[in-house]
């Protein structure tokens, strides 16, 4: 194993992802005794006001400012001969996934999936069990993981390398097929969130074109963002995995390799954007610092556009977290709403629910 010494960028975006998890063992466990973690201190809320309109439009939205400014946002841009008219082929919506479009405590569940391919792979490995870190691991002993965070990573990157991406897919469909939020008891596929997917429909029956744009990788999401959320997995920017193109028992195929090729967090995300759009958005929805860049990239530009941030304060039907929170914290992003007049999605107040209801 020597892709930490090959590639140092790698290995920093790998080290935050263990910090992440040192983070989460903690978080995970607060979950399970406290019913989740708590909000910071909260400042004023910005608020726009519009008239109210009809319940029959995103009916599990609050009749409330946040979604009365989205729906006033829509109607312009879509109002033809208006100053404010976009065409269809610019209204390009951006939201992040974690956070955003489904739940991510009591941490992201791409590294749940991945702890959980590690645990699987431990068999083929019996040199594991004295690894101070897969036994760190175990034990949910978040001391001596924080004190074993590069044997960690390689271990994450063993599990996590040497298929195939069709291979890799698989495992991703398997687990979603059978894991359950550890505090929730639900499919993950399950906590999605239902005023968001009345949000995407409403976009997508007024001409706009929407992509996931997030800090996940984009080879774990493409699996399963189109039947989740109805958005086709070539309109996900996300971070990069390492493939190689080889020929295995006789066929091309892509091998996953330890590391990254591009992060698709904070400043990377309007990289990403142009990348594989080409054109700047004219709303981006996020709910995090590390979607920060993305919003202030989108409100940037000419014409009509619009930020959104969800506020996660409901820790009796979700979590709550913001600024003092290790993950996924929102603090300088919160500020800048403020400061800038974008929207604040208030989850407790603008929400009548949260999830949808389980089908039987």
């Amino acid at each position: 194993m020597r892709f930490v010494e090959r590639d140092m960028r790698s290995y920093r975006t790998l080290r935050r992802l263990t910090g992440l998890l040192v983070s989460a063992c903690v978080a995970l466990a607060a979950c399970a005794d406290h019913g989740g973690p708590t909000a910071g201190t909260a400042s004023a809320q910005p608020v726009l006001a519009a008239s109210q309109p009809s319940a029959a439009v995103l009916p599990s939205w609050q009749d409330g400012a946040a979604r009365a400014a989205i729906l006033k946002f829509i109607a312009d841009v879509t109002r033809e001969g208006a100053s404010t008219y976009v065409p269809s082929e610019a209204r390009i919506a951006v939201f992040d996934n974690d956070g955003t479009l489904w739940s991510e405590q009591p941490m992201p569940f791409q590294l749940l999936f991945m702890i959980d391919q590690l645990k699987a792979a431990a068999p083929q490995h019996p040199e594991w069990q004295k690894n101070p870190a897969y036994r760190a691991l175990l034990a949910n002993d978040t001391a001596a993981l924080a004190k074993n965070q590069k044997a960690l990573l390689q271990l994450l990157a063993v599990a996590n390398s040497g298929m195939t991406t069709d291979e890799y897919d698989q495992s991703i469909r398997d687990w979603l097929a059978t894991a359950k939020h550890p505090k929730l008891q639900r499919p993950y596929t399950q906590l999605v969130y239902q005023p968001q997917l009345e949000l995407l429909d409403l976009l997508r029956s007024n001409g706009f074109q929407i992509w996931i744009v997030s800090g996940g990788t984009a080879e774990f999401m493409r699996v399963w963002v189109d039947k989740a959320y109805g958005i086709p997995p070539e309109r996900v920017v996300g971070t990069e995995e390492k493939l190689k193109y080889m020929t295995r028992d006789g066929k091309p195929a892509l091998m996953r390799e330890p590391g990254f090729d591009f992060v698709d967090d904070g400043p990377g995300k309007p990289v990403g954007i142009f990348r594989a759009i080409g054109r700047r958005p004219i709303m981006a929805v996020g709910n995090s610092d590390g979607d920060r860049e993305m919003l202030e990239y989108t409100a940037s530009g000419p014409g009509e556009t619009l930020a959104v941030l969800v506020h996660h304060d409901d820790a009796g039907r979700e979590f709550a977290y913001d600024r003092q929170s290790a993950l996924a914290r929102l603090d300088k992003a919160w500020d800048e709403a403020i400061a800038r007049k974008w929207i604040v999605v208030s989850m407790k107040n603008d929400w009548k629910t949260i999830y949808p209801v389980p089908k039987s």
